[in-house]
C-alpha cells in the first residue's frame, strides 16, 4: 500500500521524521518495526519504546493469529483493535496488570502492538512513585504492565486517539531503528512467530519467558 506521508511529516533533531497514524497503515510486524524507537509519554512521564509484540486478527483476516484477543472476532472487550490506526487498546492481563497496546492497520481490520518496554526519558521520579522508590531505572518500564503503571495509564485510556495532541497519553514516531526479533512472550498458541521485536543491548528488555501450555519450539507456527 502507497500512503502519501509528506502532510505527516515534522523536524526532529535536525532530520524529517513521520508522526501521524497513517504510519501504522500497515501490517502488525511493520507496525511493531515502526513502534520502536517512538516517544511515549503519560501523565508526567515520557519514554523511548524498546521493546513491542505484534498481532493479528481473525481466522479469514489477513493477518490470523490464535494469540490474538481478536481472533475469535469482534467483541466489546478488543473492539479498537478492529478500529483505525493509532489508537490504544486496554486490557487486564490475569485480571491484574493493565497492558497498553497500538492498534494497526486499516480500519476495521483487527492488528495492534503490544508495548512491551520503554527506557524512561523524563519524569523518572513521577514513575518511581508509581512503581516504588527501590525499582531501579531500568526495570521502571520493563514488561507491558510495569509499563502501564510508570506511565500511568489506566483501562480508562481504552480507545484514545494516541496521535491527539489533547489526549493524556500520546505517542510520537521516530525513524526505526535496526531490531532484533523472536518469539511472543507467555502465548501458548503461534508460539513460534518471531513477532517480538527489541533494540539490542537495552537492559530494559524483558527477559524471554514460553508459556508451559506452548507446544516445544518448532512444533508452532
Amino acid at each position: 500500500m502507497n500512503i502519501d506521508l509528506s502532510p505527516a511529516l515534522v523536524k526532529r533533531h535536525g532530520t524529517i521524521s513521520p508522526v501521524s497514524a497513517e504510519r501504522l497503515l500497515v501490517d502488525p510486524v511493520a507496525a511493531a518495526h515502526r513502534l520502536l524507537g517512538a516517544t511515549l509519554a503519560g501523565r508526567g512521564v515520557s519514554g523511548i519504546v524498546v521493546e513491542v509484540e505484534a498481532y493479528g486478527g481473525v481466522p479469514d483476516g489477513p493477518w490470523p493469529d490464535a494469540a490474538a484477543h481478536s481472533y475469535r472476532g469482534l467483541s466489546g472487550r478488543n473492539a479498537v483493535m478492529f478500529g483505525p490506526p493509532g489508537r490504544l487498546y486496554t486490557y487486564r492481563s490475569h485480571g491484574i496488570h493493565v497492558c497498553a497496546n497500538v492498534s494497526c492497520g486499516p480500519d476495521g481490520t483487527a492488528a495492534a502492538v503490544l508495548l512491551r518496554a520503554c527506557v524512561i526519558e523524563d519524569g523518572i521520579d513521577v514513575a518511581r512513585s508509581r512503581r516504588g522508590q527501590l525499582v531501579r531505572a531500568a526495570a521502571l518500564a520493563r514488561g507491558p504492565g510495569n509499563l502501564c503503571s510508570a506511565l500511568g495509564i489506566t483501562m480508562a485510556d481504552n480507545g484514545i486517539d494516541l496521535f491527539d495532541p489533547a489526549s493524556p497519553v500520546r505517542l510520537e514516531l521516530a525513524n526505526p531503528p535496526t531490531a532484533l526479533s523472536g518469539p511472543r512472550v507467555g502465548v501458548s498458541q503461534a508460539a513460534d512467530r518471531p513477532w517480538r521485536l527489541w533494540l539490542a543491548r537495552r537492559p530494559e528488555v524483558s527477559a524471554y519467558r514460553r508459556s508451559p501450555r506452548a507446544p516445544v519450539p518448532g512444533a508452532s507456527d
